[in-house]
């Protein structure tokens, strides 16, 4: 008696495996870009209800201790004299003719200490974002 092997190959491939690789990758680079911060200076920003578009290259930080730090780019911030400022921004606006420069002002500093900053952009003709934190929404409760 001959006995027949039922055993059929299936040619199909699950991709079940494959969708929970990528979701866990999909979940690992969500929560590392929300760790990743690009202004390490722990600095008050004043609020504001409007929020700029511009998405500026060359980020000027000034901390509540009056130290001053520029970065270009996605570069880490270096702290500088307040004298190496505009030399800094007159080099970076060869590289970038178009760039826009963001001030980061803690919210105690000196209004005099601002204004120096500010002057140094409007003298060299630099469009200058000032940095600010959305404002809250106060609604009374009832």
């Amino acid at each position: 008696m001959a006995l027949k092997q039922r055993t059929k190959v299936d040619a199909s491939f699950s991709m079940a495996s494959m969708t929970d690789i990528i979701f866990l990758l999909l979940l690992f680079f969500m929560i590392t870009s929300t760790v990743v911060n690009p202004n390490a200076i722990k600095i008050l920003l004043p609020e504001s209800k409007q929020q700029t578009a511009a998405k500026p290259l060359t980020r000027v930080t000034i901390d509540k201790d009056l130290n001053y730090y520029v970065a270009f780019g996605k570069e880490k911030e270096r702290q500088v004299s307040f004298d190496a400022i505009e030399p800094f921004l007159q080099s970076m606006i060869l590289e970038e003719p178009d760039m826009y420069v963001a001030l980061y002002a803690d919210e105690t500093i000196p209004y005099k200490e601002l204004v120096k900053v500010l002057n140094i952009c409007n003298a060299n003709n630099f469009k200058l974002v000032l940095a600010t934190r959305p404002q809250k929404n106060d609604v009374p409760t009832p």
